[in-house]
C-alpha cells in the first residue's frame, strides 16, 4: 500500500471509531442482509428467468439486455465487496485502516450513467426492478462509504450545516 493511501483518510478528517461503531451497528446488519440478498436475487434471475426471457428479445433489446445485466452486476459485486469489508472491519479480520485504503473503497463519484443502451425500453421488467434497485443500494452504500471514510464529508457541504457550526462555535455551544 503506498504512502497517499494509508495517509487520505487522516488528512480528510477520517475518524476510525466512528466507522467500526457503523459496522457495529444494526443499520449495518441490515444493509449487510438487504445488499447479499439482492446479489442473490439478481444472480438468480439472470440466471434463470431472465436468461430465457433474453432469447425473447430483439437484436437490439437483447443488446441492451447484455449490457445493462453486466452494468447491474459490476455494482452489485462492488456493494457486496464493500459489505463484506465491512464486516471483516467489525469480526475483526482485518484492520479498519486498510479498509479504509482506496482498494477497498466504493470511490465512483460519476453519478449513475444516465444513458440507456438502444432497446433498453424493451427490457423485461424484473430487470428494470433489478435495475432500480441495484442503483438504490449502491448510491446508498456510496453514500456510506464518503460519510464513513472522508470524515463526513457530505455532511459539511450542506450550508445549513456549516451555518449552525459556525453559530455554535461563536456562542460556545
Amino acid at each position: 500500500m503506498t504512502d497517499t493511501m494509508q495517509a487520505s483518510p487522516m488528512r480528510s478528517g477520517f475518524d476510525p471509531q466512528r466507522a467500526l461503531d457503523f459496522a457495529r451497528s444494526e443499520l449495518f446488519e441490515r444493509t449487510f442482509k438487504e445488499g447479499m440478498a439482492l446479489v442473490e436475487e439478481t444472480a438468480g434471475y439472470l440466471d434463470g428467468p431472465g436468461r430465457a426471457a433474453s432469447k425473447r428479445l430483439s437484436r437490439a433489446a437483447a443488446l441492451a439486455y447484455a449490457g445493462e445485466s453486466m452494468r447491474l452486476t459490476t455494482r452489485l459485486m462492488q456493494v457486496a465487496s464493500w459489505l463484506l469489508v465491512q464486516r471483516a472491519v467489525r469480526d475483526g479480520e482485518i484492520q479498519m485502516m486498510e479498509a479504509a485504503s482506496e482498494k477497498y473503497r466504493l470511490i465512483s463519484r460519476d453519478p449513475q450513467p444516465a444513458t440507456n443502451f438502444a432497446g433498453a425500453d424493451e427490457l423485461p421488467e424484473a430487470l428494470k426492478t433489478l435495475i432500480i434497485r441495484g442503483s438504490a443500494i449502491y448510491e446508498r452504500v456510496r453514500r456510506l462509504d464518503e460519510s464513513m471514510y472522508e470524515g463526513g464529508a457530505a455532511e459539511t457541504a450542506n450550508p445549513v450545516s456549516d451555518q449552525l457550526a459556525k453559530l455554535n462555535a461563536a456562542f460556545g455551544r
